[in-house]
C-alpha cells in the first residue's frame, strides 16, 4: 500500500496540476516583491532624414540625408501607494500557503482513494480464496456422495443437488475472478499504469489493525481534525487573503507618491561649422552705402570652416541631460470603479467567512458520521465473527449427519450455503471496518498508508 500511495503521489496528474498552481503562486510572490524595487528602462533610436533639409552650415535648403541618434534611460519607484505593495506581499505569502494546503489536501484524498482501491482488491482476493476452498470441499462431497449413491446408501437426487451446487460455485468463481481483475484495473488507472495485465499488489494477509482512535470522543477527534485537516486551513487562509484584498482595494483610494528619473543624450552625423576664416578670394563684402555720398560700406568677409561631425561618444557626453522629481497622484473620481472594488472585496470577505464557517460545520458532520460508521462497522465485524463460528459448528454437525445418512442433500447444502454466506459477510465486514477505521484515523491525523 505504501508503494502504491507513493507511486500515485509521484505520477497523479491532478497532483502535478496543483504543483504547477504552487509554482505560479511563488512566481506571483516575486511579482509582489518586485513592486518594492525601482522600474528601470533604457531605449535608443537612430533616424535618417532623406530629402529637402536645411543645411546647417549654409542655411540653405538642400536635398541631403542626415542622421541622428539618441539614448534615454528612465526609472521610477513607488514611495507610497496606500500600503498596497506591502499588502500584496502579505497576500502572495498567504496564496503560497493556500496552494501548499491544497496540494497536501489533494495528496491526502488520493492516498485515501488508493487505500480504498487497495482494500477492494484484498477483499476480492479473499472472497475468491474462500470460493476456491468451498469449491474444493464441494468436489470432495461430490466424490463421496457419488460413491454412496453407487452403493445404494443415498438417492441419486443428492448427487444432482451437489452437482448443481458445484455449477453455482463455478459461476461465482468466474464472477469473483472478474471482480479481482476489474479492481486491479481500477487501481492501475489511478496510478497511471498501462500494463494492467501484469499489475498486482502484494499478496499479504491483512488483519484488523489495533487502534485506540475509537477510545477518543468525537469532540476530541473533531478538535484534532481542525488542527490538521487541510480543507479547514485552506478556508482560513482564503479568509485572510480576502482581508488583504480589501486592504489593497482601500489603498487604491489613497494618494500615491512616485519618484522618477530620466537621462537622455543625442548625436548628429552631419558636418559642423568649426569656426570662420577671412576669405582669400573676396576679403570684404558690401553691406550697404553711406547716404548722401553713395560710398559703399564694407565689412570683412569670413567663410565658415566646415569639419566632419565630432565622435559619437564625445557628442553623447556633451549633449546629455537629466530630469528627476516626484509625482503625486490623488484619486478624485474614477467612475465609481475604486469604490466598487472596495465593496466587491467586502462581499468576497463575507463569502470567505461563510465558507470557513461551512467548512467547520461540514468537518464536524463528517467526523461524527465517520465515528458512527466506524462504531457500526466494528459491531458488524464482531457479529460476523460470531456468525462464522456458529455456522462452522452447525455445518460440521450437518456434515456428520449427512455422512451417516441422517440428513438429506437439500438440508446439507442449505447449511453449507449459510456458512458460505457467513464467510463472505465476514470478509466484507472486515475490510469495511478496516477502511472506515482508517478514515477515522485520517481525521485524527494518523497516516493512512499503513494497514498495520
Amino acid at each position: 500500500l505504501q508503494e502504491c500511495v507513493t507511486y500515485a503521489l509521484e505520477n497523479n496528474i491532478t497532483i502535478k496540476q496543483t504543483e504547477l498552481d504552487l509554482k505560479a503562486a511563488e512566481i506571483n510572490k516575486r511579482d509582489a516583491l518586485g513592486n518594492f524595487l525601482p522600474s528601470i528602462n533604457a531605449g535608443g533610436n537612430h533616424s535618417w532624414n532623406i530629402g529637402l533639409n536645411q543645411n546647417i552650415t549654409t542655411g540653405l535648403l538642400e536635398n541631403q540625408t542626415t542622421q541622428f541618434s539618441s539614448i534615454n534611460i528612465n526609472g521610477n519607484v513607488d514611495i507610497y501607494r496606500g500600503m498596497q505593495n506591502l499588502n500584496r506581499m502579505h497576500r502572495s505569502n498567504l496564496a503560497i500557503l493556500a496552494s501548499q494546503y491544497q496540494l497536501d489536501n489533494i495528496k491526502d484524498d488520493i492516498a485515501l482513494f488508493v487505500a480504498n482501491s487497495f482494500l477492494q482488491i484484498l477483499f476480492n482476493k479473499e472472497q475468491l480464496k474462500v470460493l476456491y476452498a468451498q469449491n474444493e470441499v464441494s468436489q470432495e462431497e461430490q466424490k463421496r456422495t457419488g460413491e454412496l449413491v453407487e452403493a445404494g446408501v443415498l438417492p441419486r437426487g443428492d448427487l444432482l443437488e451437489i452437482q448443481a451446487t458445484l455449477a453455482t460455485q463455478e459461476q461465482q468463481i468466474v464472477n469473483a475472478e472478474n471482480a479481482v481483475i476489474l479492481s486491479k484495473i481500477s487501481l492501475a488507472q489511478t496510478l497511471l499504469i498501462d500494463d494492467y495485465r501484469n499489475f498486482d499488489i502484494a499478496d499479504i494477509e491483512y488483519e484488523v489493525p489495533l487502534s485506540n482512535v475509537l477510545n477518543e470522543t468525537p469532540e476530541v477527534i473533531i478538535a484534532k481534525a481542525k488542527e490538521t485537516r487541510r480543507d479547514i486551513l485552506i478556508a482560513e487562509t482564503n479568509a485572510e487573503i480576502s482581508e488583504d484584498d480589501l486592504k489593497i482595494a482601500r489603498g487604491a483610494l489613497q494618494p500615491s507618491l512616485t519618484g522618477f528619473y530620466s537621462y537622455n543624450t543625442r548625436a548628429s552625423y552631419s558636418d559642423i561649422i568649426a569656426g570662420s576664416v577671412l576669405s582669400t578670394t573676396n576679403p570684404t563684402r558690401v553691406i550697404g552705402t553711406v547716404e548722401g555720398t553713395g560710398q559703399n560700406v564694407v565689412v570683412p568677409n569670413f567663410e565658415p570652416i566646415i569639419e566632419g561631425p565630432d565622435k559619437t561618444m564625445d557628442q553623447f557626453r556633451a549633449n546629455d541631460g537629466y530630469n528627476f522629481g516626484l509625482a503625486l497622484n490623488i484619486p478624485v473620481f474614477n467612475g465609481f470603479s475604486l469604490r466598487n472594488n472596495v465593496e466587491r472585496s467586502k462581499v468576497n470577505l463575507e463569502r470567505s467567512k461563510n465558507q470557513l464557517e461551512q467548512a467547520n460545520l461540514d468537518l464536524e458532520s463528517t467526523v461524527y458520521q465517520a465515528y458512527n460508521d466506524t462504531k457500526g462497522a466494528q459491531k458488524a465485524y464482531e457479529a460476523a465473527l460470531k456468525t462464522v463460528t456458529a455456522r462452522n459448528e452447525a455445518f460440521t454437525y450437518s456434515q456428520e449427519r449427512y455422512n451417516v445418512g441422517l440428513l438429506n442433500a437439500f438440508d446439507f447444502n442449505q447449511s453449507r450455503t449459510q456458512l458460505e454466506t457467513a464467510e463472505s459477510d465476514l470478509i466484507r465486514a472486515k475490510y469495511d471496518y478496516i477502511f472506515k477505521l482508517k478514515v477515522l484515523e485520517y481525521y485524527f491525523g494518523i497516516p493512512i498508508a499503513n494497514l498495520n
